[in-house]
């Protein structure tokens, strides 16, 4: 399902809003960004996108910046297809660091 479909769908805003109000990380690329605009997310938080969604982004309250990889908290944005390897690494880096923070550091099998 499209980013813009997903945001019409409360069950899934919903979702994103637990994430996001319990401090959980969040990763989001491209047209992503929509559905935590929808979760009313984005308020202060240093961000990027898919350039069509500047706008979007800034009436919400985001920061919008035209980088390959931005991360902001438990937070990390990227643009395109092209700046996934940027966007893997600090997707892996906030998701690990989420878990060694959260202190569940049981061995998985």
């Amino acid at each position: 399902m499209n980013p813009d479909q997903l945001r019409m769908k409360p069950e899934a805003v919903l979702f994103v809003k637990h994430f996001t109000d319990n401090g959980k990380p969040v990763a989001a690329i491209c047209h992503g960004p929509w559905t935590l605009l929808e979760a009313g997310a984005v308020g202060g938080r240093t961000m990027t996108s898919w350039p069509s969604l500047k706008t979007d982004l800034r009436n919400a309250g985001a920061i919008w910046v035209d980088k390959e990889v931005v991360s902001d908290r438990n937070l990390v944005t990227s643009r395109k297809p092209d700046d996934i390897p940027a966007f893997n690494r600090e997707m892996l880096r906030l998701f690990g660091d989420h878990w060694v923070q959260s202190g569940d550091l049981r061995k998985t099998a």
